[in-house]
């Protein structure tokens, strides 16, 4: 029996996170996606079906395999997302683990101006945010 190939692994991840992720025209989703050589971000308002402002590393010819350079990617989308009128964003992080390159950008994304969901209004150690993170929590 052949094991799943990763982009079909990826795909399926992508839609259990899609189930929860939406873009409105206040909060619009920032759509990560890596590909084998570049990286691509938008930022999307579902509710229209419209990309407000994207950004990729295909006119940049430096490519970049780093967290170091994935964070200052990060502060280049967030600069265009505020040129944009985007403030706030809810990520969507396309099936890939919250980890790495991607955490990197969205770190990029926060230094450059941009807002993330609720977090700011959610105090630090409050129980909403370690909700999952124990076996407590039903």
């Amino acid at each position: 029996m052949k094991l799943k190939d990763r982009k079909i692994s990826r795909a399926e991840r992508h839609r259990r996170v899609r189930k929860h992720v939406f873009g409105t025209s206040v909060r619009p989703r920032m759509a990560v996606m890596f590909s084998s050589r570049h990286i691509y971000v938008q930022f999307i308002n579902d509710e229209s079906g419209v990309t407000l402002a994207s950004v990729s590393t295909l006119k940049d010819s430096s490519g970049g395999r780093t967290a170091a350079f994935a964070r200052e990617f990060g502060k280049r989308a967030g600069e265009v997302a505020l040129q944009a009128g985007v403030k706030d964003v809810v990520v969507d992080r396309g099936g890939f683990r919250f980890h790495g390159r991607l955490k990197a950008i969205v770190q990029g994304v926060l230094e450059g101006g941009v807002t993330i969901g609720d977090t700011e209004k959610i105090p630090v150690g409050s129980p909403e945010m370690n909700a999952g993170q124990d076996g407590d929590n039903k």
